[in-house]
């Protein structure tokens, strides 16, 4: 409980009144905001003439502007501090009202401001003030992260524009201007705001004019059917003050969405390409499909056929021989910034590299047939030609899949099983006593996903136990074994496999001494 007593107070002061009123409206806060600095202030004031270690607090009258002063001291049970504390017997003393909690509230008279006095308030002020604004910019900016703001440059301070807002001030760094862009005192200047944070020196609002959506928003003030969402932007990829390619896909069939980007006359992305410092825009055609969506972004470079391999995520693009300086690019811009905008991995061959290549796969299948089978070179043509690549293939495919082909009759397709399997074996005893003789650990063996080849791989290279497999990242798993076509997922799923010892709580055991020496030799 605080029971306020009556004091002297200080005439009216309407101009306290009014200049909290001008504070507020010129720095966009709230006028009880400013009127709390200035209790804040005076409160600073008194303390300096009464004694700064007392509990004195001001409040300012928000209709007259009158100033009250007053001394709180707080009734406990044990005093740590007597000049904000009294013990019940001395409040008891004062009025028996008081009980252990409360608050005995003696009024002050009014203080005169000295020149200090006033120059300290001032301070304290304009601290509270500016700390009042700086909230409000942050509250008032932090849910425009996305938006394009035009400005003035106030300055330009180590190449980073600092730009006048109206209500706040951003910064446009160095990095995220486009390439030869120069700006100076009290040029007008659009950018889109891509972060704001609370930091020590206040709430600090980061501008940017090379990030993607700083293009894909300004589509969205030229294009109307953007802003009224009948078209869509996929994706964007910038190379910022050179090229861009931006994909968008329309929902109302009627509508062609590249047309609409371009505008009568290319109007619409003339307007972008001239606040983007003349800088190259594709507009590309989005489809759901990968192969159709890459040829797409490699425009204007035409493409013979696509070969995609989902689990590496990549796609092989075959383009003739005098598209391919066209796909690839100037310093492999195109094939990059396609690369950007599908989120695949593109390699570009031509039309001769990838028919000397499947030559060079046709015969390295056919020989490896040849040696592993025993067969000669007609039958290895025959396998290759219907799509085997590998030992595998032959050892385990449905006997239909063998007697399909024309000449292979039942007794030629279980023979070609068997050769198969038999050679299979035979290899993987050889590797096994290899990775036996590196050092690998047993365990290794055990998970799924990991077969012989890959076990003398790893060996080779270092990786012998379930930690050394553990301490690998997917990627570096996927680079020792280039051959293995090992897809991202397979790769985590093997390295989690030798971590789960981890978190069995207690460490894996060494491998047992004189494991080569025990192994079985071929």
């Amino acid at each position: 409980m605080a029971t306020k007593v009556e004091t002297t107070i200080t005439p009216a002061r309407p101009e306290l009144l009014h200049v909290a009123d001008a504070v507020a409206r010129e720095k966009g806060i709230d006028r009880d905001e400013v009127l709390t600095a200035m209790e804040q202030a005076i409160q600073k004031a008194g303390r300096s003439k009464y004694g700064h270690e007392l509990d004195i607090r001001a409040e300012i009258d928000r209709s007259s502007g009158e100033i009250h002063l007053y001394r709180y001291r707080q009734v406990v049970e044990t005093v740590e501090n007597d000049a904000t504390q009294i013990d019940p017997k001395g409040a008891a003393r004062i009025d028996a009202k008081y009980k252990v909690g409360d608050f005995i509230i003696d009024p002050l008279p009014p203080i005169d401001f000295g020149r200090i006095a006033a120059q300290t308030a001032k301070q304290v002020i304009v601290q509270k003030v500016r700390e009042a604004e700086r909230e409000r910019q942050y509250k008032e900016y932090k849910d425009r992260v996305g938006e394009i703001v035009n400005g003035l440059v106030k300055r330009v301070e180590f190449g980073n524009v600092m730009v006048d807002l109206g209500r706040a001030e951003a910064v446009l760094r160095r990095e995220e201007l486009i390439p030869r862009e120069n700006f100076h005192q009290g040029d007008r200047v659009r950018a889109y705001i891509y972060d704001v944070r609370q930091e020590v020196r206040g709430p600090q609002i980061f501008l940017s004019r090379t990030h993607p959506q700083f293009m894909a928003k300004l589509f969205g003030q030229e294009v109307p059917e953007i802003y009224d969402n009948i078209i869509e932007i996929k994706a964007v990829a910038r190379d910022p003050g050179s090229r861009a390619k931006i994909a968008v896909v329309s929902k109302d069939s009627s509508i062609d969405p590249v047309g609409a980007c371009v505008g009568m006359r290319g109007s619409r992305v003339q307007a972008v390409v001239a606040e983007l410092q003349g800088e190259k825009i594709d507009i590309i055609p989005w489809s759901q499909d990968p192969a159709t969506f890459v040829v797409n972004a490699l425009a204007p470079a035409e493409v013979s056929k696509v070969v995609l391999d989902e689990e590496a995520g990549s796609l092989e693009v075959i383009v003739p021989d005098d598209q391919l300086s066209l796909a690839i690019g100037r310093r492999g811009q195109n094939v990059r910034l396609a690369s950007h905008l599908t989120g695949w991995h593109i390699d570009i061959l031509t039309e001769s590299e990838e028919s000397e290549r499947r030559q060079q796969e046709f015969k390295s299948r056919s020989q490896l047939f040849i040696d592993a089978l025993d067969v000669d070179d007609v039958v290895a043509h025959l396998l290759v030609t219907e799509g085997f690549s590998s030992v595998e293939e032959v050892a385990f495919v449905p006997l239909d899949d063998l007697t399909g082909i024309e000449g292979f009759d039942e007794e030629v397709a279980n023979e070609l099983r068997d050769r198969a399997r038999a050679w299979l074996e035979k290899r993987d005893a050889e590797l096994t006593q290899k990775w036996h003789e590196l050092g690998v650990d047993e365990r290794l063996a055990e998970i799924d996903g990991l077969n012989p080849t890959m076990l003398v791989t790893l060996g080779e290279k270092g990786v012998k136990t379930l930690d050394d497999l553990a301490d690998l990242a997917s990627d570096e798993l996927r680079e020792m074994l280039p051959n293995q076509k090992l897809g991202e997922a397979d790769a985590n799923a093997i390295i989690m496999a030798a971590r789960a010892h981890w978190f069995e709580g207690q460490p894996a055991p060494a491998p047992a001494a004189g494991a080569a020496e025990a192994a079985p030799k071929a």
